[in-house]
């Protein structure tokens, strides 16, 4: 049986510049999940999804590899309190 959660996910390596954003908000909507993705000014890509706990996992190793032209150095996973969020967005 599966639970609801929250993640907070930090990605660190070359992640700006390659679609990283996009393919995240594609890869959450295509698993269920909701919450967004948005990039740091020192160059990071910083995500809160929420949804099932299957699917939260399946985006954290997606995020791992990531898109095709990126290159992950770091994945960080925080837990945090599960919310009810509408849509998974890009935020600015």
């Amino acid at each position: 049986m599966s639970s609801l959660i929250g993640r907070s996910i930090l990605v660190s390596g070359k992640v700006q510049g390659v679609f990283y954003r996009a393919s995240t908000l594609e890869e959450a909507n295509k698993l269920g999940l909701k919450g967004w993705v948005k990039n740091l000014p020192a160059g990071e890509v910083f995500i809160e999804v929420f949804g099932e706990s299957g699917a939260v996992e399946k985006l954290i190793a997606w995020c791992k590899g990531g898109p095709p032209m990126s290159k992950v150095s770091n994945v960080s996973i925080k837990e945090i309190a599960f919310r009810e969020e509408r849509i998974f967005e890009i935020t600015y």
